[in-house]
């Protein structure tokens, strides 16, 4: 049995300059990853027909399926339509199916009168086979050529989305037999990307031919990821599970989970499971913890709330750091997110507080206080661990690093408390 390979060709302008981002390759590859299929490509060209004809050129030489998305809607730009009932023979026919639909939308749904235009969506190649797309007006169109299998889809997400769910993954299934495809991922943080390499690199060069390992830092933290494809299931979740075990074995020290989670999530897991709340406190990250945790659904069991203090008023009238230790420590210090944690703590009754404090740049730095300087504190009812971090990068770069290690040293202190 052979590898069965798919491109993915996105279309439009707007994704050209930026426009719009592309979201929509991203989730047709998962979705296709999830079921056995390799991605061989992924390509943004523009509305215009001689790139729609090199890039099914190019796609069908290396891959089972395309996949296109963009193009067929009302307006002059869209072209993805003719173009390929050009490219595949066919002339276009009116398709009463679609038709019927479209002229129900506008009556029952939009309530507005139908123009010319919108009839036209009900126009196909009559080579094709017209797949119902019951979010939107825009059919998606399957072509076969050689054993392989063309799909054009409109580029609205929820509609694409759909049409994905609804059609492209049953026809994948039921026209070509597919592998599996298998992934265990880690997180580690703490260890640069080139020392994790080191650190891995004899049981690295010895992995199985058919297992494959990628590096996926950012900051601060580096996600592993060991890969492997094949059409025995079983045998290939051994493989992998025993490597998984060695990889986990060398970098357990580093080691914050071995599942596919980001950091917030795991510290949030590791709040709940042992019934405790947080609260933060933050001056430079300016409410990015906060989000961070809030980012995922359920927050409100362990998150009681924020207080973003950036200016001394602030931190002294909201969270009662002295003016003393302001004036004579300075805002960017261990005593003030010493007094920032605990108050905080106090002030929203929780279990722990996270308080930082730092100069992200491009300004206000001193002589003793250089760009990048921050001091954090992770406060329980018991006691205040602070740590002075330097990180050497730009604002939005210094304010994630901060975000990260303030929550990694939240995650060991809870480890520390109950496991």
């Amino acid at each position: 049995m052979n590898k069965i390979y798919a491109s993915i060709i996105t279309i439009g302008d707007e994704l050209l300059i930026g426009q719009v981002i592309d979201t929509n390759s991203a989730y047709i590859a998962q979705e296709l990853n999830k079921i056995g299929i390799l991605i061989k490509q992924r390509v943004a060209i523009a509305d215009n027909e001689k790139n729609i004809k090199t890039a099914l050129d190019e796609a069908f030489k290396t891959s089972n399926i395309i996949l296109m998305t963009g193009g067929l809607g009302p307006t002059n730009d869209d072209i993805t339509k003719q173009a390929l009932c050009n490219y595949f023979g066919g002339k276009m026919i009116m398709h009463t199916p679609t038709l019927q639909q479209v002229t129900y939308l506008f009556e029952h749904v939009f309530k507005k009168p139908m123009i010319e235009r919108n009839v036209q969506q009900a126009e196909v190649p009559d080579n094709c086979i017209v797949l119902k797309n019951e979010k939107g007006t825009a059919p998606a169109l399957m072509f076969e050529k050689d054993n392989k299998i063309c799909i054009a889809m409109p580029g609205v997400p929820y509609e694409m989305k759909w049409i994905v769910q609804h059609h492209i993954i049953s026809i994948i299934q039921e026209k070509l037999i597919t592998g599996f495809v298998e992934h265990r991922t880690l997180l580690t943080a703490g260890i640069g990307e080139s020392f994790l390499a080191e650190l891995i690199k004899e049981w690295e060069n010895n992995l199985p031919s058919d297992i494959q390992l990628a590096y996926l830092p950012k900051y601060g933290m580096v996600r592993l990821r060991l890969s492997s494809y094949g059409f025995d299931k079983t045998q290939l979740q051994q493989n992998i599970s025993t490597e998984f075990e060695k990889l986990k074995a060398l970098v357990k020290e580093y080691l914050v989970t071995d599942k596919d989670l980001p950091l917030e999530l795991v510290v949030s897991n590791l709040l709940r499971e042992n019934n405790k709340t947080l609260a933060t406190a933050e001056s430079c990250t300016g409410g990015s913890i906060a989000s961070a945790i809030t980012a995922n659904a359920g927050a409100s069991d362990i998150f009681s709330g924020g207080i973003v203090s950036y200016s001394n008023y602030a931190k002294n009238k909201i969270l009662h750091v002295p003016e003393e230790a302001l004036n004579t420590k300075g805002a960017v210090s261990k005593e003030t997110v010493e007094y920032m944690a605990k108050n905080c703590l106090a002030l929203l009754h929780t279990d722990y507080a996270i308080a930082v404090s730092g100069i992200m740049g491009p300004t206000g730095a001193t002589h003793d206080k250089p760009l990048g300087l921050v001091w954090i504190a992770v406060a329980n009812k018991e006691k205040v661990i602070a740590k002075q971090y330097q990180f050497k990068y730009d604002r939005e770069r210094n304010i994630q690093h901060t975000v990260i290690t303030a929550l990694n040293m939240l995650r060991k202190c809870i480890i520390a408390d109950y496991q």
